[in-house]
C-alpha cells in the first residue's frame, strides 16, 4: 500500500501534463472533432480570436443591365479582417461573434489586366465604399442559436447588425460550425443589398452595364484561443 501511495503524486502530475498538452494541440482530425468539454481549471465560457491567415472571406458582385452578357461578374477577396468568437463549453450557447473588416482591403481576384484591376479597385474604394470616410465594416451578433448535426458539428443562425458605409442594418447569417480540440471553423454565406446601406451600384455606358444591387458573401473562418 505504501508503494502505491508513493506513486500517486507522479500519476496526478502526468495526468495534468497530458491535459495541458491536449488543450494546446491544434487538430481538425475526426477523432478530435468535438465541442471541447470545459476543463476544471477554466471558466464556463471561452473566447477565440479569428485567424485571418487561415480564413477565407469573399464577395461576389454580379453584372447587370442591358449589355450584362458582355460584362463580367467580379470575385473580391477581403484581405484584412479580425474579431472574436465567444461560446460556452459543451453547449455552444450562449455565444457571440464580433467582426471588423478593413474596407480598403477588398481586392479583385479575377484574371484581369493590371490596369483594369486598378480601375475596378479604385472605383470600389473611392466611389462605392468611400473608404476614406468609412474605413471599417462591422458585424456584431445579437443572438446565436444552433442545433447539433454531428460530432462537434452545429448548424447555427447568427443574428446581428452590419455597419457598412455608415449605415447599420440587421442581418441573419446561417453558418456551419465545426469544433476541433482547440479551434473553431465557421463556414457559410449570406447576401446584402448595396441600396440598403445607401450605396449606389456602379453603372457605366449610360447604365447599359452595371453592378446588380445584391452582393453575395461567402466565408470559411478559423478561430483559435
Amino acid at each position: 500500500m505504501t508503494h502505491l501511495h508513493s506513486k500517486i503524486p507522479l500519476l496526478l502530475a502526468s495526468l495534468a501534463a497530458a491535459l495541458v498538452l491536449s488543450q494546446s494541440t491544434l487538430s481538425f482530425g475526426p477523432a478530435k472533432n468535438h465541442l471541447p468539454a470545459r476543463p476544471n481549471s477554466l471558466p464556463a465560457g471561452a473566447t477565440y480570436r479569428i485567424d485571418a491567415g487561415q480564413s477565407r472571406f469573399m464577395v461576389k458582385a454580379f453584372a447587370g443591365g442591358f449589355l450584362s452578357a458582355f460584362a463580367h461578374d467580379h470575385n473580391i477577396a477581403i484581405r484584412e479582417f479580425g474579431g472574436e468568437v465567444q461560446f460556452t463549453y459543451g453547449t455552444l450557447e450562449p455565444a457571440s461573434l464580433q467582426l471588423k473588416i478593413k474596407s480598403a482591403s477588398l481586392a479583385v481576384t479575377d484574371k484581369v489586366s493590371a490596369s483594369d484591376r486598378q480601375k475596378i479597385e479604385a472605383t470600389m474604394r473611392d466611389e462605392v465604399l468611400e473608404t476614406g470616410k468609412y474605413p471599417d465594416i462591422l458585424f456584431r451578433s445579437t443572438s446565436v442559436s444552433g442545433s447539433k448535426t454531428g460530432d462537434g458539428k452545429y448548424q447555427a443562425r447568427i443574428a446581428g447588425e452590419v455597419t457598412l458605409h455608415g449605415v447599420t442594418r440587421p442581418v441573419t447569417i446561417p453558418a456551419q460550425l465545426e469544433f476541433g480540440a482547440s479551434s473553431l471553423r465557421a463556414s457559410g454565406g449570406f447576401s446584402l443589398k448595396q441600396s440598403s446601406f445607401e450605396i449606389k451600384p456602379v453603372s457605366v455606358a449610360g447604365g447599359t452595364v452595371k453592378v446588380k444591387d445584391e452582393l453575395k458573401f461567402t466565408f470559411d473562418i478559423v478561430a483559435k484561443p
